[in-house]
């Protein structure tokens, strides 16, 4: 019987993992160019660091540590509160794809893995006219 890998196992695990989060908001944090992602976030980035490395870890197929901890993600509910169009869906896809770059990941997982994070931050955006499904 084998085990199939997990993207998770992938990417290299929790230690990956933790510096792909950590670099992902300090770039947020420190470059213009992520602004409009930025403004969504407390000035305190520390939570919302701590969510999205748990989020990751079960969406990758690590242990399902946000789940444990907060429940199910229920990641547009969660989101809505925030206006979110096509620049902060841009601003958080260019940040976490410097992030990729920056922890060392190797190009073919990072472009799966920005493939697959545009479907969901695509999905994230409710601003009324910039709706998912609209160009």
């Amino acid at each position: 019987m084998s085990k199939q890998v997990t993207p998770y196992e992938l990417l290299g695990g929790e230690q990956v993992l933790f510096r792909l989060v950590e670099r992902f908001y300090a770039l947020m944090d420190s470059e213009p160019e992520f602004y409009a992602v930025r403004k969504l976030h407390p000035e305190d980035l520390s939570g919302s660091r701590d969510k999205l490395f748990m989020f990751l870890s079960g969406w990758l197929g690590g242990p399902p540590l946000y789940a444990e901890k907060i429940g199910h993600p229920m990641l547009r509910a969660r989101h809505l509160p925030f206006s979110i169009g096509k620049a902060e869906r841009d601003a958080w896809l260019a940040c976490m794809g410097r992030a990729l770059e920056d922890t060392g990941v190797e190009p073919q997982m990072r472009q799966w893995l920005l493939q697959q994070f545009f479907g969901t931050a695509d999905w994230m955006r409710n601003r009324p006219g910039d709706m998912p499904g609209q160009a």
